[in-house]
């Protein structure tokens, strides 16, 4: 029953789904973030994700990479969107340490039952200013999958720029985490 559900929501989001290719390179993300990338990237565009954008290299049901772009103080991570009520909006605040701000993205990723285990937090440079860096794994609950995750992050002039990417973690985390260590290291906040 769960695999009939989570192939007709699938159905459903693709319906309202568009995606196109994002080619190798530099590329501006938003209005202030830019990053390098290399390998064949799908952005994916449907109803609830703002103000994220999600980019897949294997399929939105195998591998996501959520680019945040400017998040401003008090704008939610991904607002409510109508499938739940009893659903919470997680909001930025600009004041917000980093422990806050990686249990704003837990509880983002977390918000339809699924689980996550914070691995690993810690101070890192990104995008040329003194941001954070995490680890986490987190089991899926449409589908019981164990995904791995990494994310970046950093808060400048009172917005929050992040990247954050999650897999299954044998075979696919593995195989596009240097990739996505490169696009980190490459992303420059202007």
């Amino acid at each position: 029953m769960k695999k009939l559900v989570v192939v007709a929501l699938v159905l459903l989001l693709s319906a309202c789904a568009s995606v196109r290719k994002v080619e190798s390179g530099n590329r501006a993300v938003g209005e202030r973030l830019t990053i390098n990338i290399q390998g064949a990237w799908n952005h994916l565009d449907f109803p609830g994700i703002e103000p994220a954008q999600i980019w897949t290299m294997e399929g939105v049901t195998i591998d996501e990479f959520l680019i945040y772009s400017g998040i401003r103080d008090g704008q939610a991570m991904h607002p409510r969107n109508g499938m739940g009520s009893e659903q919470k909006d997680h909001v930025f605040r600009s004041g917000m340490q980093i422990e806050e701000v990686v249990s704003l993205f837990e509880g983002v990723l977390s918000r339809d039952g699924s689980t996550f285990k914070l691995l690993k937090l810690e101070p890192y440079p990104f995008a040329g200013r003194k941001g954070f860096r995490f680890e986490y794994e987190r089991i899926r609950k449409a589908d019981n999958v164990q995904l791995r995750g990494l994310g970046f992050g950093a808060v400048d002039r009172g917005e929050l720029f992040a990247l954050v990417y999650q897999a299954p973690r044998l075979t696919f985390f593995p195989r596009h985490r240097e990739r996505i260590e490169a696009i980190a290291g490459s992303a420059a906040i202007k």
